[in-house]
């Protein structure tokens, strides 16, 4: 469908998410993230509040990281099983990047909270369009960290949540094209 690569709609055409357990170096060094995170900030923001963050997780960082995930889960799920724990310091580790998303809404506006979390929404994917233009792979992932209070409180406060770990860095080995939606099943025209 999209055979010029240098097109927009190719690149947009062409972005999959990479596993960040598969994620190898190099990753983007810090002006290809900069860069990266400025893109991502051009999203639609109604009010131009910008209600979302970004927290670079950098790689001497990890270990802190990890420690904080599994000091989080003990916390909030004390039966976990030593093989969750393992988990979730495999997770802190993956990836040459790391960027924690936060959803960060300005309750005192009069922008509804609905508008400002989908704002922080198209950031986190903008920031995974940015990093495929150039030329990285991203993955976007929640879990249960990602619903954690605990661990929330280490990168912001409430209101603020997280709206994703990006991880980003090169694929590692060729990435899987997953089945897409339908078009007809999905799309249909108003009649009124």
């Amino acid at each position: 469908m999209f055979n010029d690569t240098s097109s927009p709609l190719s690149l947009l055409a062409t972005r999959r998410s990479g596993k960040p357990r598969d994620m190898v170096g190099p990753g983007p060094d810090d002006a290809q993230l900069a860069q990266m995170l400025a893109i991502a900030a051009r999203t639609p923001d109604h009010g131009k509040l910008a209600p979302w963050r970004f927290v670079i997780v950098g790689e001497d960082q990890r270990d802190a990281f990890a420690r904080l995930l599994i000091a989080a889960c003990r916390a909030d799920r004390p039966d976990a099983a030593q093989k969750e724990l393992d988990g979730l310091d495999q997770f802190a580790r993956q990836a040459p990047a790391l960027v924690v998303v936060l959803s960060s809404p300005k309750t005192d506006s009069p922008i509804p909270l609905w508008e400002q979390e989908l704002s922080a929404g198209a950031a986190t994917m903008n920031l995974l369009h940015a990093a495929h233009a150039m030329g990285f792979v991203g993955g976007w992932l929640t879990g249960w960290a990602a619903f954690s209070p605990r661990v929330r409180d280490a990168f912001g406060a409430a209101p603020e949540r997280i709206a994703g770990f990006v991880f980003i860095g090169n694929p590692g080995r060729p990435l899987d094209e997953r089945p897409r939606p339908d078009p007809a099943r999905i799309v249909s025209h108003w009649t009124a």
